[in-house]
C-alpha cells in the first residue's frame, strides 16, 4: 500500500493539470482513482481560476483501463455494478465539465484508458503511444469505452478496434481521429501547455457556452441542432465578452475578458 495521493494536481496561468498517480499499475482505473478524479472535476468546474484540464498519466502509461484485480477480487456484482457505474460518472464529468479538458498521452491507453482518451475534448499522443480496446480478448468486450469510442471515431473503425482488440498507432489513432496530433515523446509537455495555454487565453464565458452547445447539438436532427445553436449563438452575442470581442476586433486591439 502506498499514502501517495491517486491524483496529482497543479495550476500554472490558469490550466490545471491532473496527473493520475499509479504508476506502478499503469494508472489503472481503480474504484477509488475514478472518485479521486471525479472529486478534482467538480471542484474545478467552479473555480474561475481556471480555463483549462490537461489529463495525464504519471510512470510508462496514460492509463491501462480498469483494475482487473480489484474487479476480480470478488465474484460479487454489486462491485463490478460500482465499477462501471463510476466509470461512467467520470466519463460523464469531463463532458459535462464546463472548461475543455486535453488528454496528454504516452507509453499506453488501453480499454478504460481509451475510453478516457475519447471522452476529452481533445487528445495528443507521443508517437510512441499504442491505443486498443482489448476486452475481447479476455472475454470482456469493451461496451463502456465502445460509447465514447463510437462518439468520437466513424462506426466501421470503432467496431475493428472492438472486435479485433488489436493495439494501433499513435499514427493510427491520429488518422481515425480518436486524437488531435502526435508528436515525438520530447515535445509532448510543450505541444499540450501550447494547446492549453492557446485555450486558456479565450474567453471562459465562451468556451463554457460553445462545449455545451457542441455536446447538446451532437444528437439532435439537422433541423434541431441549427434551432437549438443559433438560439446559442443569438445568447452569445449578449454576453460581454461577446461585445468586448467584437469591439476589440474592430478596433485591431488585444480583447480585456470578463468571464461573462
Amino acid at each position: 500500500m502506498t499514502s501517495d495521493p491517486l491524483v496529482l494536481r497543479s495550476v500554472n496561468n490558469r490550466i490545471c493539470y491532473l496527473t493520475l498517480n499509479r504508476p506502478q499499475a499503469y494508472n489503472a482505473l481503480s474504484i477509488a482513482l475514478m472518485n479521486a478524479v471525479i472529486s478534482e472535476l467538480t471542484e474545478i468546474a467552479d473555480d474561475n481560476n481556471i480555463s483549462t484540464v490537461v489529463i495525464r498519466g504519471a510512470g510508462r502509461g496514460f492509463c491501462a483501463g480498469h483494475d482487473l484485480k480489484e474487479m476480480t477480487s470478488s465474484d460479487d456484482q454489486a462491485l463490478h455494478d460500482e465499477t462501471f457505474q463510476t466509470c461512467s460518472r467520470l466519463m460523464m464529468a469531463i463532458t459535462s465539465l464546463p472548461k475543455p479538458v486535453i488528454a496528454q498521452v504516452h507509453g499506453i491507453a488501453t480499454a478504460a484508458g481509451c475510453q478516457l482518451v475519447a471522452s476529452c475534448d481533445l487528445a495528443v499522443a507521443a508517437e510512441s503511444t499504442r491505443f486498443a480496446t482489448p476486452g475481447v480478448n479476455i472475454g470482456l468486450f469493451c461496451s463502456t469505452p465502445m460509447v465514447a469510442l463510437t462518439r468520437t471515431v466513424a462506426p466501421k473503425h470503432a467496431m475493428e478496434m472492438l472486435l479485433l482488440g488489436d493495439m494501433i498507432s499513435a499514427q493510427r489513432a491520429y488518422e481515425i481521429g480518436l486524437i488531435n496530433r502526435v508528436v515525438d515523446e520530447q515535445e509532448l509537455e510543450s505541444c499540450v501547455d501550447g494547446l492549453a495555454t492557446q485555450i486558456a487565453s479565450k474567453s471562459s464565458a465562451v468556451l463554457k457556452l460553445g462545449k455545451q452547445a457542441f455536446h447538446q447539438q451532437m444528437g439532435q436532427s439537422l433541423e434541431s441542432a441549427y434551432q437549438h445553436c443559433s438560439t446559442v449563438m443569438s445568447c452569445n452575442m449578449q454576453t460581454e465578452d461577446a461585445q468586448e470581442g467584437i469591439d476589440a476586433f474592430i478596433n485591431k486591439r488585444q480583447p480585456k475578458w470578463k468571464g461573462r
